[in-house]
């Protein structure tokens, strides 16, 4: 892979990476505050005092959002620690996430709240009746667009490019351009040479202006030469 190549998958790699941290972020913070919210509203009696209003939040009512919160802040961290297929199994964690956090939102928004449900989680005596029961739709609708703004998120994290595993080819030692070059050279003769191949050419000897075959033979005479002729004060 060349330099340029390897820029040019960079760089949607990044965009991407942004994005889908900006999306886990919103994620976060709308399921984060959906389950701070009322999400409903019991209205009970039992007989001996005045009516009673129990206000059932999102950590009571959707108990799971502020745990899904916290695994959409930890997936913020992994995205920027894991490539490749891990990369597309943490998407598919996420997309899990946003299906959880989805259907109780959805559940009220569709259907609303029962009574039966709502006096169990309001924790009301025995003898308490259950005169009304208020659903506020902005927390739902608020979780439901954090569910979506996970998914977006997953989708992203599944389409990000693959890069090389590893260091860019400017870090390598000079021993490992040299033979990188060697390699390309043999590779891909026919192929326009980037002024970084020409400079490792040169760092391993070799002309990248003329062909492999007279470069080889140039090679070959050089070390022939090198054999044949002894300096002065040594013996052969």
């Amino acid at each position: 892979m060349t330099e340029g190549t390897g820029a040019g998958t960079e760089a949607p790699g990044r965009r991407r990476s942004i994005l889908a941290v900006l999306l886990l972020a919103v994620a976060a913070v709308c399921l984060w505050g959906a389950s701070r919210m009322t999400w409903v509203e019991v209205t009970s009696s039992d007989g001996l005092g005045e009516q009673r209003t129990t206000a059932l939040d999102g950590g009571t009512w959707a108990a799971a959002l502020t745990p899904l919160a916290l695994t959409l802040v930890a997936a913020i961290a992994a995205s920027f620690a894991v490539k490749g297929w891990a990369l597309r199994i943490l998407g598919v964690l996420v997309a899990a996430v946003a299906v959880v956090a989805a259907v109780p939102a959805a559940t009220v928004l569709v259907s609303g709240a029962t009574d039966e449900q709502a006096g169990r989680l309001a924790e009301l005596p025995g003898r308490a009746v259950i005169d009304s029961v208020t659903v506020n739709q902005g927390p739902a609708v608020l979780a439901l667009a954090g569910a979506v703004a996970a998914l977006a998120a997953a989708v992203e994290l599944a389409r990000r490019p693959r890069v090389r595993a590893g260091l860019s080819s400017k870090y390598d030692s000079p021993a490992v351009r040299r033979a990188a070059a060697k390699k390309t050279s043999a590779d891909s003769a026919d192929e326009p040479l980037t002024q970084r191949m020409l400079w490792d050419a040169l760092d391993a000897g070799e002309d990248p202006t003329v062909d492999g075959s007279r470069a080889d033979k140039k090679a070959d005479d050089v070390d022939r030469l090198d054999g044949d002729t002894n300096e002065p004060g040594t013996r052969s």
